[in-house]
């Protein structure tokens, strides 16, 4: 029997504002493998691009986690929680589940966790894609109603621009509270 791997991926735990987004995909026999690598290692066209390439030839599905659950259950379990969304979102059921990382949500049966899989598996390298170019473009949305904070180039990420508008123009409810740089705002 052929047996059918899902990769499941998210991205955004680093980030001071915005969701966690997690993509779970099962690849079509036909897609072209070699195209497929870790998000971070491709630039933001190519993703697009290559998302679009990736949509037409899988199944998959988004799930999030928001600011205030991240906020209330913390990032790792948001994460998990943004993970199960997705599983459960998912038409077509996989045999495997084959997760980045260490950890994989409890209530997912069958899966096996790895260490660096975006870089290593193409089912995982697609979900990253996926996944980082629903967040990118998410941010960007939220960017034209908040233009000072750069989200549109640092896609919430604490960079120096990011801090500085967040002393300069204060906490949106984008907003992680429970993350340093923030709750140290907000304590002042």
């Amino acid at each position: 029997m052929h047996k059918i791997f899902a990769g499941i991926d998210e991205v955004g735990r680093g980030c001071l504002a915005g969701p966690v987004i997690s993509c779970v995909i099962i690849l079509k026999k036909d897609i072209n493998k070699k195209i497929l690598k870790d998000s971070k290692s491709i630039t933001f066209k190519q993703r697009i691009r290559i998302a679009n390439y990736i949509k037409k030839n899988s199944w998959y599905a988004i799930g999030s986690a928001s600011v205030k659950e991240i906020d209330k259950y913390n990032i790792f379990n948001a994460t998990l929680l943004s993970m199960e969304r997705a599983v459960k979102k998912l038409k077509k059921k996989p045999n495997i589940f084959l997760v980045d990382g260490t950890h994989a949500p409890k209530k997912l049966k069958n899966s096996k966790t790895i260490i660096k899989g975006d870089q290593k598996i193409k089912c995982i390298s697609a979900a990253s894609i996926l996944a980082k170019v629903y967040r990118d473009l998410y941010m960007i949305k939220l960017s034209n109603k908040y233009p000072n904070y750069n989200w549109h180039k640092n896609f919430g990420y604490g960079t120096s621009q990011h801090l500085h508008a967040l002393k300069k123009f204060g906490v949106t409810d984008y907003h992680r509270k429970s993350y340093r740089p923030v709750h140290k705002i907000l304590s002042k």
